[in-house]
């Protein structure tokens, strides 16, 4: 089964320097039929005004992973780490015990584009940590690369959650496949593009929960598409 979320159906956080669209319930947006899927809690598309960004303030016991499609997000944190991350960097940061950090547009001059994303972390009191690996684009380019995963494998970075995440970069008529095991359900965010899943036409913004398949085809349907998909218990 296939259930879309239609982009234009998340929910709207417009603060003048960011523009926040919600797949989930996030903030001041609730909706009790979009609290999450499975362990994944939030898919928040930020664009964030040159310049600005989110001072500085808390997470506890969260996966917290951002993922930058166009311009440069610059972080700091209480673990002592500063790191500017641009397209085709993974960040994560494992919140535990407690972590504060801030965000902000690199540019004084460009606006940053990226995901957040939330995973709720399979238990709670974990030793806060942070990591960032690049994975550049020919990696991800008709397939689906992971990027980040429980075990680290493939060289993708660390979450405490049985859950991996795959980015894939498709052209027209490219093809990515997961199979699915029995029990596992998927979720699949179109970055930009447009796709079909299993038949089932997505385009930018949009995602889909997948349950009760036993595997998921990405078929591209627009040169340049980015997708994710959440592999989750």
């Amino acid at each position: 089964m296939i259930s879309v979320r239609q982009a234009e159906d998340r929910g709207i956080a417009n603060f003048g320097w960011l523009n926040s669209q919600h797949t989930f319930s996030f903030g001041h947006y609730h909706d009790p039929q979009h609290m999450g899927f499975g362990p994944l809690r939030v898919i928040n598309e930020d664009r964030v005004r040159a310049g600005a960004g989110f001072d500085t303030h808390g997470h506890r016991d969260m996966e917290i992973i951002s993922y930058v499609l166009e311009g440069a997000l610059e972080h700091k944190d209480s673990l002592g780490t500063g790191s500017v991350i641009r397209p085709g960097d993974v960040q994560v940061m494992s919140a535990g015990t407690g972590i504060r950090h801030s965000e902000f547009n690199h540019s004084k001059d460009d606006p940053v584009h990226f995901l957040q994303i939330w995973i709720i972390p399979d238990r709670d009191g974990l030793k806060p940590r942070y990591d960032q690996k690049a994975f550049p684009a020919d990696e991800k380019r008709g397939r689906l690369r992971l990027v980040a995963s429980p075990d680290g494998a493939d060289g993708s970075v660390v979450i405490h959650q049985d859950a991996r995440l795959y980015a894939s970069v498709l052209d027209t008529g490219e093809q990515a496949v997961l199979e699915l095991p029995a029990g596992r359900r998927a979720w699949v965010q179109v970055a930009r593009g447009a796709v079909a899943v299993n038949g089932t036409a997505l385009r930018t913004g949009d995602g889909a929960a997948v349950s009760g398949e036993t595997s998921i085809a990405i078929a591209a349907t627009t040169a340049g598409t980015e997708v994710l998909l959440f592999d989750l218990p």
